[in-house]
């Protein structure tokens, strides 16, 4: 099932997750490691651009789930989840949606605004043109602090998310996590409803 449905996530939603999920994974991990002075040169440059070839992958990719997230539906929440904790969880995930567009655009400002003026080589394959911006040394300054601020809040979204969710698998025992694993996994309610109304029908259709 690619789409979603009142039952479940569907594939491009389950792919576009958890791919976007490894990304920023990645990006953070080479981001880390980029900023050591005691690394050599070459290695700084290159993880630089890797770092930034797989910024404008992330960039895309949450594009493509950001439109897909508006054209979409969402599927119901799991049966016994609370209002608060609903309510926590769309926000936390609007938020994610958002900064996984704000956090690679800031990289990329970063990138435009640096003395520096060194290309972005996507992935050795084309030249990323850089942003419209004035190029500084309060400029760069400027991007690189918003950068690592997005950044570092997206990653506390990221755990915070990736907590609750493995609390409502081994806890609370619901299928939070499990949705989204499984395309179009059904929950327990929506199952119960269904062999409700299948009973309801054969018991119709003897009379």
């Amino acid at each position: 099932m690619l789409r979603n449905s009142e039952s479940g996530f569907g594939t491009v939603t389950i792919v576009l997750h958890w791919t976007i999920a490894l990304l920023i994974l990645g990006l953070m991990l080479i981001g880390f490691v980029m900023r050591r002075t005691e690394i050599d040169p070459a290695l700084q440059f290159s993880l630089y651009q890797w770092h930034k070839s797989f910024g404008f992958t992330a960039f895309g990719l949450a594009l493509l789930r950001t439109i897909w997230w508006l054209a979409e539906r969402t599927p119901p929440p799991v049966p016994g989840l609370r209002p608060l904790e609903h309510a926590a969880a769309r926000e936390t995930h609007r938020m994610l949606i958002i900064l996984g567009l704000l956090t690679p655009l800031a990289g990329w400002a970063v990138a435009s605004a640096s003395t520096l003026n060194i290309p972005s080589f996507y992935f050795d394959i084309l030249v990323i043109p850089h942003l419209p911006l004035p190029q500084s040394e309060s400029s760069e300054a400027f991007w690189a602090f918003a950068h690592a601020l997005l950044a570092y809040v997206m990653l506390a979204l990221v755990a915070i998310h990736a907590a609750a969710a493995l609390y409502h698998q081994f806890v609370r025992g619901d299928a939070v996590l499990i949705r989204m694993l499984r395309s179009g996994l059904r929950s327990s309610n929506a199952g119960a409803a269904d062999d409700g109304r299948e009973t309801h029908e054969a018991v119709a259709g003897r009379k």
